[in-house]
């Protein structure tokens, strides 16, 4: 387990707090004169995705009402689960770190909430909800893309939770990569200018593209699949969707020696009724970014397929 810094909390508090980053110029800076994005940094923090109902009208916590809320939430993170349900692992496997000063991930819309959705998205997030919480499981295909093993996708891919949200940066002046801990997966970004890829070649984590506006590297990411339509933020339970339709754009700025202002912006028509943006930022640390074995004695999967067979035969001899 890594052991986050009281200084990386503070920053990553503070650097809430700035709507608009603005670099300055003694900012550390790679050999060709861009800002210099390398090294490992983390995003963790238990701040939720949308802000809670108790908190409607409130951007900002207090240092009283979040160091409350802190000691809250871990009190309840080692209650036994409900009647029925196996539970999941105890606090002391998270590394879900504290609430950061704002009351949401979520800048816009103002009010912290996510978009409504679409008539068609809310008809297909009913289907997923029914499906995820029905006890019959047909296949693998029955389960999500992260019980999987396979993918958070895209925005979840850099999105906080419950542990190893940890990204390796690596940068030249044609790329910029991104070595994400939590399920291994890697972007490469070029810088070149390049145009997209044919849009009927369709990815985990899409097609991306950067280039430099100032100190701030934007990339713009299209071509996603169809497959991975259900994304979850697994320390709120919060689901949210998106579709093969999605443009997502990224601001990464570099606002001093220990943190990065990063903001997404999702654009979905076909989703939500209108964009929305998440301002998370990120915050220097030692690393090194640990291995994520995600399958590896991952008995889960196959052992919920045989009860549900078994259910069905016990059914079936009634």
């Amino acid at each position: 387990m890594r052991n986050q810094s009281v200084r990386a909390v503070c920053a990553f508090a503070v650097a809430v707090l700035v709507p608009i980053p603005v670099a300055t110029q003694d900012l550390p800076r790679t050999a060709w004169g861009d800002p210099d994005l390398r090294g490992i940094w983390t995003n963790t923090t238990t701040t939720p995705l949308e802000r809670p109902d108790d908190l409607a009208g409130q951007e900002v916590l207090t240092d009283e009402e979040r160091i409350a809320r802190d000691e809250e939430r871990a009190r309840n993170a080692d209650r036994p689960p409900p009647p029925g349900q196996t539970g999941a692992y105890n606090d002391f496997w998270f590394e879900r770190g504290t609430l950061s000063a704002r009351t949401s991930l979520i800048v816009d819309p103002v009010d912290g909430k996510l978009p409504l959705f679409t008539p068609t998205a809310a008809d297909r997030a009913e289907t997923i909800r029914v499906r995820r919480y029905s006890s019959e499981r047909d296949s693998v295909d029955s389960f999500h893309l992260y019980d999987r093993c396979l993918t958070r996708a895209m925005p979840g891919t850099m999105m906080p939770g419950f542990y190893n949200h940890n990204y390796n940066i690596l940068q030249t002046s044609d790329y910029v990569v991104i070595q994400v801990e939590m399920i291994h997966d890697s972007r490469i970004i070029p810088l070149d200018g390049r145009s997209h890829i044919s849009p009927t070649i369709r990815q985990w984590l899409g097609n991306s593209r950067g280039h430099w506006e100032g100190d701030t590297l934007v990339v713009e990411t299209t071509n996603f699949t169809e497959k991975a339509r259900e994304q979850r933020v697994e320390m709120a339970n919060v689901v949210f969707g998106v579709s093969e339709h999605m443009r997502l754009v990224e601001r990464f700025t570099r606002v001093d020696a220990d943190t990065i202002d990063y903001q997404f912006t999702v654009v979905d028509p076909t989703t939500y009724t209108k964009p929305w943006t998440a301002a998370i930022p990120m915050t220097a640390i030692e690393g090194p970014l640990f291995e994520y074995a995600c399958h590896e004695g991952n008995y889960a999967l196959p052992n919920m397929l045989r009860g549900a067979r078994a259910d069905e035969a016990t059914n079936d001899s009634k």
